[in-house]
């Protein structure tokens, strides 16, 4: 199973290692016309899905503690509900953009779809440096946001989650806000929250969880056993740590796992439960290193599957001849930009995308939702034996594309995305 026809790539972007990177709402119109060359749909479906339904840009002033007042610009971006209700996280982060939650929103609707969920896409947030708000100044913004936003969000038509710089905390307020105006508890308007609310077990861990599952799936893919497969994982916080200990547990070697201020590294192999992860204990890893290496060295070790799992756009034209790994799984959003791609396609190394990869998040978002509108909590067995086996018949439909046509695993993951976004739109039509 591991031989295939040459891959073709995203299509070449100039840049040079000082070029900006291409915003986020650029490169998902450039995969959606990589996917959409690819298959026999209507272009004017193709033209709807290059724009947001909508985007609301609201004010959210906060009274600081200090007594003084202070003003944001918060967003939610609503991409496309074509197959049920738009479904996607609130930053809190100060490059927040409406371009970014625009592009993010698309991919969220991308993921939705290739992981099969009645859930389209969106993205918000608001402005802010979340470091510089106190917790009592991070509620106010919190429940101040949800009342501007409150007409455009509910159950069955917008259900917010946690992304950078928001948690279970920010998803409980917000539903708390929301559930007061309206004047009834609705738990199931965001997902992500306290399990004490409604929130699900195993919903922060299954990102993680997901990216280990997909990892150990491509390896069989081509004959590569875990027992016999070395791991690098970029970032130990909620993602990675998880995806690391679910490998190592599993058997394969994790030789290098890293934070802000650099990688521990051991060829031997870590034991990856020894090492607090970001939430467990903020910046640590180093602590509990023997052998230190930075973040641009541990991309770049000889390992057989290296995962990127801490910040966007880490894998680019100035690294990608240089990535040492015959498998790239992507655990983080956009890690690895147009240009690397196509240096990476050319090598013959295979990037399992982050639509698919990562997805554990939305999927158990899924389930959270279906157990608020049922009342009816599931075990966390459930929820990772339900989770496992969406991942694997994802993963099946994202594998048959793959052998089917002369694509990379990257526009195979788009290809079963849009052709049921595009069937779901044909089917529906266009509203006069």
């Amino acid at each position: 199973m591991g031989t295939h026809p040459d891959r073709t790539s995203e299509e070449p972007v100039t840049s040079s290692p000082s070029a900006e990177p291409e915003s986020a709402v650029e490169t998902a119109r450039r995969q959606l016309r990589r996917a959409a060359d690819q298959l026999d749909i209507d272009p004017n479906v193709v033209e709807r899905l290059k724009h947001p339904t909508k985007v609301h840009e609201v004010t959210v002033p906060i009274e600081r503690d200090d007594g003084t007042v202070e003003v944001f610009t918060g967003y939610r971006a609503q991409h496309d509900s074509v197959r049920g209700p738009y479904k996607g996280g609130v930053r809190y982060h100060p490059d927040v953009t409406r371009d970014e939650c625009v592009g993010l929103g698309m991919w969220m609707t991308w993921k939705c779809a290739v992981m099969d969920l009645p859930f389209g896409g969106a993205k918000g947030g608001i402005a802010v440096d979340p470091k510089s708000l106190s917790a009592d100044e991070k509620e106010r913004l919190t429940r101040r946001f949800a009342e501007e936003i409150r007409d455009v969000i509910g159950p069955t038509v917008d259900i917010p989650a946690p992304d950078m710089g928001t948690d279970p905390q920010t998803m409980a307020w917000l539903m708390d806000a929301y559930s007061m105006q309206q004047g009834e508890t609705v738990p199931g308007v965001v997902t992500g929250k306290p399990p004490v609310i409604g929130g699900s077990e195993g919903r922060q861990e299954a990102p993680g969880r997901s990216v280990a599952i997909v990892a150990e799936r491509v390896c069989d893919y081509f004959d590569r056993p875990l027992e016999d497969t070395t791991v690098a994982v970029q970032g130990y916080g909620s993602v990675g740590a998880n995806a690391a200990r679910r490998l190592d547990e599993w058997g394969a070697t994790v030789v290098a796992i890293s934070d802000v201020n650099g990688a521990m590294y051991d060829p031997e192999g870590i034991d990856t439960e020894s090492v607090p992860s970001h939430d467990e204990e903020p910046e640590a890893v180093t602590e509990y290193a023997e052998t230190v290496i930075d973040n641009d060295e541990l991309l770049t070790l000889d390992v057989d599957v290296l995962i990127p799992a801490a910040l966007g756009n880490v894998i680019t034209e100035a690294n990608a001849d240089r990535i040492a790994a015959d498998i790239v799984v992507e655990g983080a959003n956009g890690p690895t930009t147009s240009a690397a791609d196509a240096v990476l396609a050319d090598r013959g190394v295979h990037v399992v995308p982050d639509i698919l990869a990562n997805a554990g998040g939305v999927t158990v978002s899924y389930f959270e939702w279906l157990q608020d509108i049922n009342r009816r909590t599931w075990s966390l067995e459930r929820v990772n034996d339900e989770l496992e086996t969406e991942m694997h018949t994802a993963w099946r439909s994202v594998r048959d594309e793959y052998e089917k046509r002369t694509v990379t695993w990257r526009e195979a993951a788009y290809i079963v995305a849009l052709s049921r976004i595009a069937e779901a739109h044909d089917a529906r039509g266009l509203w006069p």
